[in-house]
C-alpha cells in the first residue's frame, strides 16, 4: 500500500478540513493510507507525530472550521519572518525529517499553507522531499493562484460585521471604523468593504490622505448621511506615512493598529464621534462558505493527482475556473497584490467609495 502524508502549517482558514478529506478520498480510491501530521511541520520530529487519515475520520469535518490535525506558525521550521525575508530551515531539522519521512515509508508530503509555510516546503523539496504545495490564506495574497480557500469565508464575516455595525452607526449617528486583517494586500479590505456596504475603504495598495478622508465624511454629513462606515487594511497607510508594526519575539513583525489611528484622526478633523471596531482573529475561525468548502475539496483531490504524476515540487493553483498547478518556486516570494487601478476599484469608485485619495 502506497503511503503518503499531510500537514497544514500556518495560521488555520476555514475550508483546511475540506482539503484534508478531499486528499483523503482521493487518496483511499487509489488503495493509498494517508498519515496527517499533527501541528504542521512539527509534527515531523520526534520519530513523528501524526494521526492515520481514514474515510470515517473525516467524515463530517468539511463544515468545521480549524483544522483537525492541529497548525503552529511557530517552531522549528518558521522560513519567513516577513514581506519577502527568509531564513534557512535548519539542517539537523531537515535530516531528522527526512528519518522520520523514511521510517515511515511516506512517498509524498503534502504540505497546506500560505506563504511562509509553502517556502519551508521549498526547503524541503530543494532538500530531495517529495513536497506538493496546497495554497491556503485569508489574504487571498499569493501571486500564483487566481484565489485561495479561506478568503471567501472571511469576506463574509467582515461583510455580516458591517451589516451589523450599520444599525449601531445610524442609530448613534457615529463614525464606525473597521479594521480588518489582509497584511500587505487589500483583498479583504476591498470585497469585504463592498459587500458590506462601507463608504470609505483603505488599503495598502492606496495611500491615503487623511484630509481627503475627513472630506468624504462630511460630504455625507451635508448631504443627510449622518453615518458612515471605514474599512481600514491592517496594512493601510497613509501618504508620507508608514504602516503600523509591531515585532514579535520571535523577530517576525505583525501589522495592526492603524484603524485605531484613523479613528483618532477623523474624530479630530470632522468632530464627529467615532469609534473603531478591529475584527481579529474572528475573520479566520468558524465555518467554511460553500466556495471554500469546493475550492478545499477541489484542491485537496488535485495534491493527490500530483503525487500520482509524480510533479513533486509544484502547487495547486487556481486559474480561469480550472484548477491547476505551478512550481512552488514560482508561486511563493510573490505577492498579489489590488491594483490600484483595477476594474474592482473603478467600480467602487463608480458607486462611491472614497479611497482617501
Amino acid at each position: 500500500m502506497k503511503r503518503i502524508g499531510i500537514l497544514t502549517s500556518g495560521g488555520d482558514c476555514p475550508g483546511l478540513n475540506a482539503v484534508l478529506r478531499g486528499a483523503v478520498r482521493a487518496a483511499s480510491s487509489l488503495g493509498w493510507e494517508v498519515l496527517g501530521f499533527l501541528d504542521g511541520y512539527e509534527g515531523l520530529l520526534n520519530g513523528g507525530d501524526y494521526v492515520v487519515l481514514d474515510r470515517k475520520i473525516t467524515t463530517g469535518i468539511m463544515a468545521q472550521g480549524g483544522t483537525i490535525l492541529g497548525t503552529t506558525n511557530k517552531g522549528h521550521f518558521v522560513a519567513k519572518v516577513g514581506a519577502g525575508d527568509k531564513m534557512a530551515v535548519p539542517a539537523a531539522v531537515i535530516e531528522e525529517s527526512r528519518a522520520t519521512l523514511a521510517k515511515l515509508g511516506v512517498e509524498g508530503l503534502i504540505c497546506v499553507g500560505g506563504d511562509g509555510s509553502l517556502t519551508t516546503a521549498l526547503q524541503l523539496c530543494e532538500a530531495g522531499f517529495k513536497t506538493i504545495g496546497v495554497p491556503k490564506s485569508i489574504d487571498n495574497d499569493l501571486e500564483a493562484t487566481a484565489t485561495t480557500f479561506g478568503f471567501d469565508s472571511a469576506v463574509a464575516c467582515v461583510s455580516d460585521c458591517l451589516d451589523r455595525l450599520h444599525t449601531t452607526a445610524e442609530s448613534h449617528k457615529r463614525v464606525m471604523v473597521s479594521e480588518v486583517m489582509g497584511r500587505h494586500a487589500g483583498w479583504i479590505a476591498l470585497h469585504g468593504g463592498l459587500a458590506g456596504g462601507a463608504s470609505i475603504i483603505l488599503i495598502p495598495e492606496i495611500p491615503f490622505d487623511l484630509d481627503k478622508v475627513a472630506e468624504a465624511i462630511m460630504r455625507r454629513e451635508e448631504a443627510g448621511l449622518k453615518s458612515t462606515q471605514v474599512v481600514v487594511a491592517e496594512g493601510a497607510r497613509p501618504k508620507d506615512g508608514r504602516q503600523m508594526l509591531h515585532v514579535t519575539g520571535s523577530g517576525e513583525y505583525k501589522l495592526g493598529g492603524m484603524g485605531e489611528q484613523v479613528a483618532k484622526e477623523i474624530a479630530k478633523r470632522t468632530g464627529k464621534e467615532t469609534r473603531t471596531c478591529v475584527l481579529g482573529h474572528i475573520q479566520r475561525c468558524g465555518a467554511p462558505t460553500v466556495k471554500d468548502r469546493i475550492l478545499g475539496t477541489q484542491f485537496g483531490v488535485k495534491a493527490v493527482e500530483l503525487i500520482q504524476q509524480g510533479k513533486f515540487g509544484h502547487m495547486v493553483s487556481y486559474q480561469n475556473f480550472e484548477v491547476t498547478d505551478v512550481s512552488i518556486a514560482e508561486a511563493v516570494h510573490r505577492l498579489r497584490l489590488v491594483k490600484p487601478d483595477s476594474q474592482m476599484v473603478q467600480m467602487a469608485r463608480a458607486v462611491g467609495i472614497s479611497f482617501g485619495d
